[in-house]
């Protein structure tokens, strides 16, 4: 018996994979913030890429750019988080609301540590840049909705594995190409961002299936 009250947040099935997923993305994150901390000035990847620091996209694409940075500003984060929040009570998935608050504040909140250790800027020193807040954020909504999804639909290992990073690749490239277009951060810092996103959300589905689990057996002791 596992004392569980609501379906785990983390399937079983994909455990293993997203270890190993976020232990190297975790090891990612590190290297980049080595290599690029206290530069002030686009690496040799980032120039290979395109000039970071140059507003070089136009309209339409500019306005598409423009939306879907909001989605990482404040009031469209809050936006996102109301709705993810609301999805998963109306389905009566209480856990599922917890770990979407719950890995979206770690994801930004480990994000905005990693800024200030790695000290990285762009456009002035006031500009921290590395890792993307706004990708991690993002990219850590997609992981989630993925997961949840895996659950509910009873995803196998392949499929899930699948679907959760197809959901995090999509996310992550499509705010990552908009933060690099407005001129916002050099593409390492979405790269980072991105990373930090798959390393954080399968440890915090992990801690609140654990807690959740552990709540659920001490209400049925108590009732015994």
């Amino acid at each position: 018996m596992t004392g569980r009250s609501a379906p785990a947040v983390l399937p079983p099935s994909l455990r293993a994979w997203l270890g190993l997923i976020a232990a190297l993305a975790t090891l990612v994150v590190v290297v980049l913030g080595v290599l690029y901390a206290g530069h002030s000035e686009p690496g040799r990847v980032d120039r290979w890429i395109i000039q970071p620091t140059a507003d070089s996209v136009r309209p339409p694409w500019r306005r598409f750019a423009l939306a879907t940075d909001f989605l990482g500003e404040p009031a469209g984060a809050a936006l996102l988080m109301v709705a993810a929040t609301a999805c998963c009570l109306l389905l009566r998935r209480p856990r599922a609301a917890v770990f979407v608050i719950a890995g979206a504040a770690l994801a930004v909140g480990t994000a905005t540590l990693l800024k200030h250790l790695a000290g990285r800027t762009i456009h002035g020193d006031g500009n921290l840049s590395y890792p993307s807040g706004h990708t991690a954020f993002v990219t850590a909504l997609a992981l989630m909705a993925a997961l949840i999804a895996t659950g509910r639909l009873g995803l196998g290992r392949v499929a899930g594995t699948l679907l959760v990073l197809a959901a995090a690749l999509v996310a992550g490239a499509t705010m990552g190409w908009a933060q690099v277009a407005l001129g916002a951060h050099y593409p390492t810092d979405v790269l980072g961002g991105w990373c930090t996103a798959l390393a954080v959300i399968p440890a915090t589905a992990w801690l609140v299936d654990r807690i959740a689990d552990r709540m659920a057996d001490v209400r049925r002791r108590e009732r015994r």
